[in-house]
């Protein structure tokens, strides 16, 4: 990759330029990049000339009716990106932070489950200790997460459990959740109890399941040997009750997430199923920010 630029040299780079190299990078479009910028095309264009002129590749190709990345920029975009957000971080950094007067606006992914379970507490929080803050929680389903690096690049972290993410990844473990079977309050053909065999004959609603995906609990059900008849499938947790008024189905859903829930009837699990761990998840580039900081400390006190 050539030895690392002395000071004169970081000195007479453009950072406009990486700035044009980032939004050229993702939309593979002068037009589309010059409209986000606020820029005109002929600008960009002329950005993107000394762009190639100073890595000595072409970075977009026309291949049939749209542009493709060349195997550098490839290899430029998710460093880039990281570059931008390293960057932003070095002039929007304040010590220590002072969530009193901080006018930061954090984006977090999650699905409706650790948006529902989460984001009400913090709302509380922000309301009382931080009111110029913001959080934009993105309502994602869990199979929309991946690649999950390229996620963290994007936003300021990820709610969802573990399993899905690389452990070696900076992360705060939140709260502990079990898995729970359950079903519309008046459904009289559950008991107090199930068996197995009973989850094999009941109808279903399931979560998130397609192409060999699913919830963990729902996955080790079937390992179990359990073909239970799923019936409704929906991406998301909090429609389940829907599907479950005035029917004989069952849905395995989070506890903390069903018991917020009105109409329905919790029922423990006839089998061992692993608890689900709910953790943030961030881009390394985050670790020293001191709102960031606060945010996730919050979190944590927050669901302890």
């Amino acid at each position: 990759m050539g030895e690392t630029p002395t000071a004169a040299e970081l000195a007479r780079l453009d950072l406009n330029l990486l700035v044009a190299l980032d939004v050229l990078l993702r939309e593979r479009s002068v037009t589309r990049a010059a409209e986000r910028l606020n820029l005109t095309q002929p600008t960009l264009s002329a950005s993107l000339r000394r762009l190639r002129r100073h890595f000595k590749d072409e970075l977009l190709v026309r291949v049939g009716n749209r542009n493709e990345l060349t195997p550098l920029g490839v290899v430029l975009a998710p460093l880039v990106a990281t570059a931008l957000g390293v960057v932003s971080r070095v002039f929007a950094t304040a010590s220590p932070a002072d969530p009193s007067t901080s006018a930061r606006q954090f984006t977090l992914i999650a699905s409706d489950y650790g948006a529902s379970v989460a984001g009400p507490p913090l709302a509380r929080a922000l309301a009382d200790e931080a009111p110029s803050m913001r959080v934009h929680l993105r309502q994602a389903s869990p199979l929309e997460y991946a690649p999950f690096e390229q996620r963290l690049r994007e936003v300021d972290g990820l709610l969802m459990p573990h399993g899905l993410l690389p452990s070696a990844l900076p992360h705060l473990d939140l709260y502990t959740d079990r898995w729970v079977i359950v079903t519309a309050h008046d459904n009289s053909r559950v008991g107090a109890e199930l068996t197995l065999g009973e989850l094999r004959e009941l109808p279903w609603v399931v979560t998130f399941s397609g192409g060999g995906s699913g919830t963990a609990a729902w996955r080790h059900l079937q390992l179990l040997g359990v073909e239970a008849s799923a019936q409704i499938v929906v991406d998301s947790f909090l429609a389940v009750p829907l599907f479950l008024a005035g029917t004989d189905r069952v849905a395995l859903l989070q506890e903390r997430l069903a018991r917020q829930m009105t109409g329905l009837r919790l029922l423990e699990c006839p089998f061992d199923v692993v608890p689900l761990v709910q953790a943030l998840w961030w881009h390394p580039v985050y670790d020293l920010d001191p709102e960031h900081i606060w945010l996730r400390e919050k979190l944590a006190t927050l669901m302890s």
